[in-house]
């Protein structure tokens, strides 16, 4: 008996469904899965993932968060976020504080060593990103970023044109 396999072949990306015919959503969700593929595998002699790169990145970028504000800006769950931090203040990349009026409340922020490993993490990060847009125009690019926005805000982002 054939297998289902045999009968209908996975298309490789670019290919039937997973081409330019197919759903913006799937396109979307293929493209994300992809880079976020690349990157962990570029990453790990770091010993960064993801999440957790996205979660430097917003603490370097809005110092003194708190877990429920990392959760929002790197599209995490607050559990998510709560063992991020977790295992990057043990690692020496974070340090937590008290907020002033709010006992409960704790400010995250990188350290000298958690900026030192942003760092490293970005370089691996900015040799992706000129590979995925090498062969893209300024203009293009700029389309493809503006359009980005606009998908993930909905009626908030800048106009195409």
């Amino acid at each position: 008996m054939r297998k289902a396999r045999d009968r209908h072949p996975i298309p490789e990306p670019g290919e039937g469904k997973r081409g330019e015919q197919g759903h913006l959503g799937y396109l979307l969700r293929q493209a994300s899965g992809a880079f976020r593929l690349r990157l962990e595998r570029a990453m790990a002699d770091l010993d960064v993932t993801q999440p957790q790169f996205a979660v430097l990145t917003m603490l370097a970028n809005y110092p003194g968060l708190s877990n429920a504000d990392l959760a929002r800006l790197a599209l995490l769950t607050p559990q998510t976020v709560s063992v991020i931090v977790l295992n990057l203040e043990r690692g020496g990349a974070i340090s937590r504080h008290p907020h002033s009026l709010h006992g409960r409340i704790q400010h995250i922020e990188l350290t000298d060593k958690g900026k030192r490993l942003l760092a490293q993490c970005r370089e691996h990060v900015r040799t992706i990103e000129q590979d995925i847009t090498s062969g893209l125009s300024a203009e293009e690019e700029t389309i493809i970023r503006r359009w980005l926005v606009r998908v993930a805000s909905p009626g908030k982002g800048p106009q195409l044109s």
